[in-house]
């Protein structure tokens, strides 16, 4: 079972909330709206987006990285480095 089994519906409810917003970011560009409107738009949509992504990474930290440190050994070395190239791809966004 996933670690964000618990977040799931408010997860979902978060990324329907940005797929919408993307959608109005590419209504935006079709009606040619002032580019720093729809700049402003892209900002809101990735802080979104950002957000959804802690909740992820806070879930995968006390649920699969927190099971596999218990149970020791290399399934804990490898997810522990798997939260860490997760950390690094957010920081790099």
């Amino acid at each position: 079972m996933p670690g964000y089994q618990e977040q799931r519906d408010g997860v979902i409810r978060r990324l329907r909330l940005i797929e919408g917003q993307v959608r109005g970011v590419q209504r935006m560009v079709e009606q040619d709206t002032y580019c720093i409107d729809v700049l402003t738009q892209i900002s809101a949509t990735n802080a979104a987006l950002r957000s959804v992504a802690l909740v992820m990474l806070d879930e995968h930290l006390n649920c699969c990285v927190t099971e596999a440190i218990v149970e020791g050994g290399e399934q804990a070395k490898a997810r522990v480095g798997e939260a860490s190239a997760a950390v690094a791809r957010l920081v790099r966004t």
